[in-house]
């Protein structure tokens, strides 16, 4: 069997649905964006991966089942070229639109090509209480049975400590950035636990080593969640703005959810109430409950 997937943006996403690898039978080939072909390569036996720019190259065959999980028109008139036996996921529809397969309406009807509109399809996102892998394993007639993230090995750039923070979500979702790292970190400093911000590095293998040397990760809901999440290591993520529940936690993840989500679901702009919403005492007692376990946590509380 030969499969297609298309899966450029964002990187978090790519790495989560590098779990489709462990049941797609033969060879994959996969298009993403250049700057994460390392973190594809090779993770999978059978696996070809091919940066978009060189797309071309993955028209050298038929294929049995072509996934296109990106919602822009470039890349549904690219998929609308191959030959391919079943399509799922987004696709060329009437003139200059972008539609998909009835098979993948779970995961794109809370899309920006939901043919519900934005404002439903984020009403449909909120309510939803499937995570993403659930989805589109489902859509592609599939049960999601825990099935891990693959990730290459990391490199280790000589960053060690108990917990990691990745405080710094991006421009896209600026309401994802807690107002409260600062003292969060001075918090758990102060308690004795090695505390490192993550630095910018020069490539994606030595940000996943920098995860891979600490015993929790505090951040929002970033690519960072998704390294600590596919190399077994515990997490507290905050949800100030995005779904919760689109994320499976594999036993490892902290959920702290803010008060005010319903109000600022999805929403793109900046308001100090959303960043602010969740406490300071519940971000650090459950980075505790993480590092600690229950005796230590009682221990260090005086009460054991």
């Amino acid at each position: 069997m030969n499969t297609l997937i298309i899966k450029l943006n964002a990187t978090g996403d790519v790495v989560r649905t590098t779990t489709l690898l462990h049941v797609l039978p033969g060879e994959v080939t996969w298009i993403t964006a250049r700057d994460n072909l390392p973190l594809l390569q090779g993770i999978a036996d059978g696996l070809r991966s091919v940066a978009w720019e060189d797309r071309a190259l993955a028209m050298d065959r038929s294929y049995d089942l072509l996934i296109n999980l990106e919602d822009e028109l470039d890349t549904a008139a690219f998929a609308e070229g191959i030959r391919t036996s079943r399509r799922f996921g987004a696709i060329l529809a009437g003139d200059d639109g972008v539609g998909y397969t009835d098979d993948a309406r779970g995961w794109f009807d809370m899309s920006l090509i939901s043919v519900h509109g934005r404002q439903r399809a984020d009403e449909i996102k909120y309510r939803n209480r499937k995570s993403y892998q659930e989805l589109v394993f489902s859509g592609l007639g599939r049960p999601f049975d825990g099935e891990t993230y693959l990730l290459p090995e990391p490199l280790d750039a000589g960053l060690h400590g108990d917990v990691a923070v990745a405080p710094v979500a991006g421009p896209v979702w600026p309401m994802k950035n807690w107002a409260f790292y600062d003292e969060a970190m001075q918090r758990l400093t102060s308690e004795g636990f090695r505390v490192n911000v993550l630095p910018r590095r020069q490539s994606l293998l030595e940000h996943l080593g920098d995860i891979r040397n600490h015993r929790c990760l505090l951040s929002g809901d970033s690519l960072p969640m998704h390294f600590a999440l596919g190399l077994g290591i515990p997490c507290v993520t905050i949800f100030n703005c995005t779904s919760p529940w689109e994320i499976h936690d594999y036993g490892l993840q902290t959920k702290v959810i803010s008060p005010l989500l319903g109000e600022f679901f999805y929403k793109r702009g900046r308001d100090p109430r959303a960043t602010a919403a969740v406490t300071v005492d519940d971000v650090v007692d459950a980075v505790r409950a993480k590092i600690d376990g229950p005796e230590q946590e009682l221990r260090r509380a005086g009460r054991a």
